[in-house]
Parts: structure tokens; sequence; C-alpha cells
């Protein structure tokens, strides 16, 4: 762990922070909202450990305390998570390793470790940015609806504090650098008109998974990597805002 806090910049491990952060206020306020609508405390317990996705869990408690079935249920948090197997891809490089460090990695794919994955240019950042930020996640996170569920409804009310609204802002502000690129930006745009455009017409989730047609007009990324770079883990003097990664390891 001390490896991993000395090869990044201060900044990220802020960021980091910040994001643990934002994301305990909205796992207490799950566990609170679960627990106050009936479920047993394991419940979200278990969605937590074996999930570890904010937005599916959401859907799975709204769905079964609405009177929904367990496979209804099931079915919308697999539709919301369909959209972390693009960020599979993204981050796959970071999961080196033998096959079972690869395994628990994956259960470490969320929106925040992909995004802190594409800030960094050079693999060993990424390494470091996914593994700090997926570990210190995990156990905020389960801490936190821990301790939400164990308060109950002492919450109360967790829209009327705006929590709801924490974990976007701060997801915005991950993604804000990288839309410097032009590319980058088009792509961004093009999937945020389509999401919205078809909100209203598919059921939850998929919107999230037909934003991914922009990166049809992404366009085809230039010759932005450094020639020398390979497993040295040099960084590229390339264009700001645009995530270099080394040569080897995009082969």
């Amino acid at each position: 762990m001390r490896s991993l806090l000395r090869t990044l910049e201060r900044a990220t491990l802020r960021d980091i922070a910040l994001v643990c952060l934002a994301d305990a206020l909205v796992g207490a306020s799950f566990g609170a909202i679960s627990v106050a609508g009936g479920l047993p405390l394991w419940v979200p317990v278990a969605l937590s450990i074996l999930v570890f996705a904010g937005g599916s869990q959401f859907a799975v408690v709204g769905v079964v305390l609405s009177g929904g079935g367990v496979l209804a249920a099931v079915a919308t948090g697999l539709v919301l998570n369909a959209r972390l197997l693009p960020f599979g891809f993204t981050v796959a490089d970071a999961l080196d390793g033998p096959w079972w460090r690869r395994l628990f990695g994956a259960q470490l794919i969320t929106d925040e470790t992909a995004a802190f994955v594409l800030r960094q240019d050079t693999g060993r950042r990424r390494r470091a940015a996914f593994w700090l930020c997926g570990l210190a996640l995990f156990v905020v996170w389960n801490v936190s609806v821990l301790l939400g569920a164990l308060a109950g409804g002492l919450i109360g009310d967790t829209d009327a504090l705006g929590l709801d609204a924490a974990f976007p802002a701060v997801l915005l502000a991950l993604v804000l650098p990288s839309l410097a690129d032009r590319r980058t930006r088009t792509a961004a745009v093009v999937g945020a008109v389509v999401a919205v455009a078809a909100t209203p017409f598919v059921p939850a989730g998929l919107p999230v998974l037909l934003a991914l047609v922009g990166l049809l007009f992404a366009g085809r990324p230039g010759v932005g990597m450094s020639e020398g770079a390979s497993g040295s883990g040099s960084e590229s003097a390339g264009r700001p805002g645009v995530v270099v990664v080394e040569r080897e390891e995009v082969r």
C-alpha cells in the first residue's frame, strides 16, 4: 500500500479521498433506506460485498421494496451493471498478474476506478490508481453501508439532504479534464445526447449502454504515443488531456 501511495501524485490521492467521502455518504443512505424500508440488515450488507455497484444496489432494493419479484430485481441490476463490460476493456492493462488477482480486480471495477485509471499516463500509475482507489472504495462503501443499515430510519429523508447529488458531482469532476481532447469531447457529447433522448422510451440502465454509440464519433487516435515508451514506465510528453499508456501494454 505504501508503494501505491508513493506512485501517485498528491492531487490524485486527494481526489481519491474525496470520492471515498462522497461514496460513504451514498453508502450510508443506501443502508438506511434498505433497512427502513423493511429489509433485514444482512440484505444491504450482502449486496455491498457481492455486487459492489451503487446504482445496481439501489435499483435492486427499489424493485424489491416496490413489490417486484427477485428475478425482476436481479435482471434490473444486471442491465445496469452491463456498462462495466467496456470499463473492463479500458482498465484491463491495470489488472496484470495471476488469474486470482485479475478475478478480484474485476470485482473492483467501478465508475470511479475507471475514471482514475483514465487520468494516469503510465502503466505504473494506472495500476496504482486502480488498486488504491478500488480497495479504498470497497472498504469505505461496505463500512458505510453497514453503519447506515444499523442507523436504520434515523437518517430520515436522504433525498432532502441532497446525498443523491454527491455521487454524480464527483464523477463529473473526475472526467472534466479528459474533455480537453476534441475526440473525447465529441464522443461524450454524442453519448450524452443519445442517453437523454432514449431515457423516456427504454428501461432503466439501457440509456447508458446506448450512449456507447458515441465511441463511433471519437475517430481513430493519432500517433500520440511516445515512440520510445516501453515497459520502463517512462511518461510520454504527449498532448494534455489525452490518456497515454505504454506501447507494450496496448498491443
